[in-house]
């Protein structure tokens, strides 16, 4: 326990599921796991900027599924699919020309993040977007951690800003926290999340964790 380990990696088998799933045997793990890598690296840039905070991967003998959670939904499925379509095609060029194990058929969901304010990577991208305005770093993070405490369910969110804050010469670390953050306790939902910001003297670091209070076996949620 005395090293840092990464709350979702943490927290699988016990809250939280596996991020890719394949839902077939056979011998190529490392074609798929290698597959599966390079998307979500495609992905992550090829979706830059469009608040989405989960890519899962489904793999089955007959379709590649890939599940899109994002608090804007209607920026990727454009005007009438147009970019729904749009993305699906260049996903389909990518898997051909990286020649990547994938099924017959692709297939990709977009869903509805129902709470973006308590979703880690949504409130990062938050940040990252404010930061990138030259909005200052402290007012920044007072904002966004504010709001993520007046969301109903969250107990706790932490906001972890290094660089070189507000353009200063040496880089430093800066730590905006309210409520608890019980990072050692099993049963804590604790919601995980690291972006960078790009700005003109630099990149700036952020880490976002929020805790979303402990859940038991009685539980339904």
């Amino acid at each position: 326990m005395t090293k840092v380990v990464h709350p979702y990696s943490h927290r699988i088998g016990i809250l939280r599921d596996w991020k890719s799933k394949w839902f077939f045997s056979g011998a190529k793990y490392k074609d798929n796991l290698v597959s599966d890598l390079k998307l979500r690296k495609f992905l992550d840039k090829r979706l830059k900027g469009l608040f989405v905070s989960l890519v899962e991967i489904e793999r089955s003998e007959k379709a590649l599924r890939i599940i899109l959670k994002t608090s804007r939904p209607g920026v990727i499925i454009g005007r009438s699919g147009e970019g729904a379509q749009k993305l699906k095609a260049d996903i389909e060029k990518f898997i051909r020309k990286n020649n990547l194990e994938a099924s017959a058929e692709v297939k990709v969901d977009i869903v509805e993040v129902d709470n973006p304010d308590a979703d880690a990577r949504i409130v990062a991208y938050s940040v990252a977007e404010g930061l990138e305005k030259r909005m200052p770093f402290r007012r920044v993070g007072k904002q966004v951690v504010e709001k993520v405490m007046a969301t109903r369910g969250v107990e706790g969110v932490r906001i972890l800003l290094s660089g070189r804050l507000g353009g200063a010469d040496m880089a430093r670390t800066e730590e905006i926290k309210k409520g608890s953050i019980p990072l050692q306790t099993f049963r804590a939902d604790i919601d995980f999340a690291r972006e960078r910001a790009s700005l003109p003297y630099g990149d700036i670091g952020i880490k976002v964790w929020i805790y979303k209070g402990e859940v038991f076996e009685d539980n339904n949620n």
